[in-house]
């Protein structure tokens, strides 16, 4: 019954998310473009799939994602467990005795990016738009990897205590200098890749180490220094799409000129 119940709340939410939408696209078209929606009853059915999906998508977000992702930051952020696999030597811990909460935060930071909606419609949109040219599966490993690095990089900060605004600012000159030696085409698309990250998938479940682990480290506040992380996963999905872009851009320049060679030489046999 309750589970029922969450259902049908969850449905009215969705319904009410996805009405406005439908309320602007249609007044667009009949009143701004004023031309008849094509195929109608498939338009309508389309809608009906997106409500159901997502629907359906929240609830097992609600239901399992969720408090897996808070129960597993807490374990993983707890004093015994953090003392029985701790490196140092003495009473107090040291930031690389925090591990296995990095390759925690890499693992649940790649995955969670590549099963993240939003993520896929934008690589798909992409690579039709430039004609294949961008790879869907190369731009969200390639995302995935720099939010994996990002809220690594966000829970040693927690850590270690350093305040958040060096590793922004640093972050963000490294972004204005790749963006002059960048292919333009993929530019545009780096910085979009930084906002489409912090969605339903990603964000409570990286909100909940960051608080956790600000909870667990002695002399940490959680209002400090327990937020932040998604700051982190929508930076570094900027750097690591631009520098993907630049060693494929770098090694097909390389692999070129050889390429020719061998062809000559494969002529001249």
């Amino acid at each position: 019954m309750m589970a029922l119940t969450s259902l049908y709340q969850t449905f009215l939410s969705t319904l009410g998310d996805v009405f406005p939408i439908s309320v602007i696209i249609v007044g667009f078209q009949f009143f701004v473009l004023r031309k008849p929606i094509a195929q109608p009853g498939k338009v309508l059915l389309g809608f009906a799939y997106v409500i159901i999906g997502l629907t359906l998508f929240l609830l097992g977000l609600e239901l399992a994602l969720f408090p897996l992702g808070r129960t597993m930051a807490s374990q993983m952020t707890s004093a015994d467990f953090l003392s029985e696999y701790r490196l140092s030597i003495g009473p107090a811990l040291h930031w690389f005795d925090y591990y296995w909460v990095y390759f925690f935060a890499f693992c649940i930071g790649f995955s969670t990016t590549i099963a993240e909606p939003s993520l896929i419609a934008v690589a798909i949109k992409a690579n039709q738009v430039s004609a294949g040219a961008i790879s869907v599966t190369g731009l969200r490993v390639a995302v995935a990897i720099g939010v994996a690095i990002g809220i690594t990089l966000g829970c040693y900060r927690i850590v270690v205590g350093d305040p958040i605004h060096y590793y922004i600012i640093s972050g963000y000159i490294v972004v204005v200098i790749q963006t002059f030696f960048a292919p333009k085409l993929i530019v545009p698309l780096a910085y979009d890749s930084g906002g489409v990250t912090t969605s339903t998938v990603t964000v409570p479940i990286v909100a909940a180490l960051g608080l956790g682990l600000a909870s667990t480290v002695p002399g940490r506040n959680p209002m400090i220094d327990g937020f932040g992380l998604i700051a982190f996963a929508s930076l570094f999905p900027i750097i690591s799409v631009m520098g993907y872009a630049q060693i494929t851009q770098w090694l097909s320049s390389n692999i070129k000129p050889v390429s020719s060679k061998t062809e000559e030489n494969d002529n001249a046999i």
